[in-house]
């Protein structure tokens, strides 16, 4: 996969970085510590429109992740109440309460959530789908997703963009971080889980305790 996306940016330059960061950000597992820096790289020998480079790379990226994330939240809200009300949903004990009590958690923490997701690996790449479950509006969604990705893709093309040739430095120094991040993530999911299964089987006692308007 790595020297795929080294090739491909490489030939290709900014349409690369799009297609692949736009991909990376509908859910794919692609790395945007590879891609960004690469990037940068290529923008300090000149390779990609001169002193423009590294502004443009940061553009297209964040520009990328946003397509990305809309794909990946417009598919969440279209389908996601479908999936979890559907026999799988069930399944996995999920109910109409869990998806008001995810539109509570949204409401209330929507745009910190969806901005710090953003920031942090592994996370940021699935960060659209609770939020499109939760049908948190168009206009947050967008805002907190450009406000984590500018700063991210800036990080990572400047830090490209200093190291050249050794850009790959920047996916090095990162990798150590990215498993026990990936653990911590799915411990917190895990008890997040737990504890919103039991907040959602509330959710839903309450809803079919109310009563209906005739």
């Amino acid at each position: 996969m790595t020297q795929w996306l080294i090739s491909l940016v490489g030939t290709w330059g900014l349409p690369a970085i799009f297609v692949t960061m736009t991909g990376e950000s509908a859910g794919l597992p692609i790395s945007s510590e590879i891609v960004v820096p690469l990037g940068g790289a290529l923008a300090s020998q000149g390779k990609l429109y001169g002193a423009l480079g590294l502004i443009l790379v940061v553009a297209v990226a964040s520009l990328a992740n946003l397509t990305g994330s809309l794909i990946a939240f417009w598919l969440t809200r279209r389908y996601g109440e479908r999936i979890v009300l559907s026999r799988l949903g069930r399944r996995l004990g999920l109910s109409r309460g869990h998806l008001r009590l995810a539109n509570r958690f949204f409401d209330r923490f929507g745009l910190w959530a969806v901005f710090v997701g953003r920031l942090l690996p592994i996370v940021r790449t699935y960060i659209s789908f609770p939020a499109g479950v939760s049908k948190i509006g168009y206009v947050r969604f967008v805002l907190a997703t450009l406000a984590g990705a500018i700063p991210w893709n800036f990080a990572l093309a400047y830090a490209g963009y200093k190291l050249g040739q050794h850009y790959q430095t920047v996916a090095d120094t990162l990798s150590p971080f990215v498993i026990p991040i990936a653990i911590g993530v799915v411990i917190l999911l895990a008890v997040a889980w737990w504890f919103g299964r039991k907040l959602g089987e509330e959710e839903e006692k309450i809803l079919t305790a109310a009563p209906t308007e005739s």
